[in-house]
């Protein structure tokens, strides 16, 4: 097949938005952002992407019927206990971070509140090989016998130590200790200035710190992104 047919993916971003209601009361809000994309000349990488992208959507949206079943649990229990009632909220946004070179990067947030302090974010990240469709995995961005997990966490270390230093108390005490045993390889996605490696909320820092991203430059990994 021809790259220049696989060089990039066009993107239509879909929105899904939806009240759920209790004895007209809003106890649940649900939101999906998504992508879909077309490449005209290699069907195939088109359907198993956005076919993993539509399994992803539709799996949230059967969560949202097992949410709404607690949120309405709690609103009774509200009611009855005389306890203020704060409806739910879920929402599942995918952002696009490269796309360009025959690859395709994108990260996922699921944002939920159910009522208590605040709410919470989980990410989750996919990347793709354009041409083929197929999923990357972290260790095919790096030479065969490459221990990639020591050279991103050493780097990582490096950039915690120096973020520390500009702003204290954004980590917990231990994050060293925590930058190597939360390490994810499933973590990451691609960026035009290099790959990024994050860790979720609680994982290396407190709430306030949000999830934590570190930018690896692509010469620090010894690979570029090309076609």
């Amino acid at each position: 097949m021809n790259k220049d047919y696989c060089y990039k993916a066009n993107i239509n971003m879909k929105k899904i938005e939806q009240t759920f209601d209790y004895n007209s009361i809003e106890v649940l809000k649900f939101t999906i952002k998504y992508p879909v994309i077309s490449m005209k000349y290699n069907p195939k990488a088109e359907w198993l992407i956005n076919n993993q992208i539509a399994m992803s959507v539709s799996e949230y949206i059967r969560y949202a019927d097992c949410l709404y079943q607690q949120a309405v649990n709690n609103y009774k229990y509200s009611q009855t206990n005389g306890f203020p009632f704060n409806p739910y909220e879920a929402y599942m946004e995918y952002t696009v971070t490269y796309d360009e070179n025959c690859f395709l990067s994108a990260y996922v947030d699921k944002y939920e509140f159910t009522g208590g302090a605040h709410g919470n974010t989980i990410r989750s990240s996919d990347t793709w090989e354009l041409c083929s469709g197929m999923q990357l995995p972290l260790y095919s961005f790096f030479t065969p016998g490459t221990n990639y997990r020591h050279l991103l966490t050493e780097e990582i270390t490096k950039q915690a130590e120096y973020n520390l230093e500009q702003n204290p108390n954004i980590y917990f005490d231990d994050y060293k200790s925590l930058i190597l045993k939360n390490f994810n390889q499933n973590s990451f996605y691609l960026t035009p200035q290099g790959m990024v490696i994050y860790y979720r909320q609680y994982d290396i820092a407190p709430y306030s710190t949000g999830i934590v991203e570190f930018l690896i430059p692509y010469a620090t990994i010894g690979w570029y992104p090309q076609c």
